[in-house]
């Protein structure tokens, strides 16, 4: 799915995630949210039907209370460098995963969910047991699972600070090789000299 499509889906949500109280959230520096959102609105219909049909024996009233509760106080959320989650009406179960850990993305929607737009993303973790995290009802899970897949890869791209410090790396085991080849024959370390090129210079640019 298109960032635009994405967009517009965050767009249709833009009055549910302003209302949406994430003081729980502790992110670390630098770190920033790249989208947020209650379960889809529409998700609590099949409780109000049921509410409603067991309303005349006064038990839909609370099944009814208890599902909208559920729907206000849960809250997902991708930042730039994992996942979060926070369930619970009395009390807070919050799970963090680092894009470093997710092994596996999959999302599903029910017949329910495909008509009325919404669904559940599943994350699994390299050495968890099944799903170790899930998105309920989420709007939209195709594209939210394709916005987590896009972050995982930027935060596997190399960064040009990880790219020196390699350069470093190889040129220092240089130096040793020539220090022990120096050893063993008895001759003097060569070092480059100046303007000769190094491991960085060597590799190959890009076009």
């Amino acid at each position: 799915m298109s960032d635009m499509s994405l967009q517009d889906t965050q767009n249709e949500d833009s009055s549910e995630d302003d209302e949406m109280n994430l003081e729980w959230l502790t992110l670390e520096d630098s770190e920033s949210i790249r989208w947020a959102s209650t379960p889809h609105r529409y998700s609590v219909a099949p409780a109000v039907v049921i509410g409603i049909l067991f309303s005349v024996v006064l038990i839909g009233i609370p099944i009814i209370v208890a599902s909208y509760l559920q729907y206000t106080n849960t809250n997902y959320v991708v930042t730039d460098r994992g996942l979060y989650s926070k369930r619970g009406i009395l009390s807070k179960n919050v799970k963090q995963i680092g894009f470093d850990k997710v092994q596996n993305i999959s999302y599903s929607q029910s017949a329910l969910g495909s008509s009325l737009g919404y669904g559940s993303v599943d994350i699994s973790t390299a050495g968890g047991s099944g799903v170790e995290l899930q998105f309920r009802n989420i709007p939209d899970p195709a594209s939210i699972q394709e916005l987590i897949a896009r972050e995982i890869d930027a935060q596997q791209q190399p960064t040009p600070d990880d790219s020196t410090d390699t350069d470093a790396v190889l040129n220092e085991i240089l130096s040793e090789l020539r220090a022990i080849r120096s050893a063993v024959t008895g001759e003097p370390v060569e070092e480059p000299p100046s303007g000769t090129r190094t491991v960085s210079d060597e590799r190959p640019t890009k076009r």
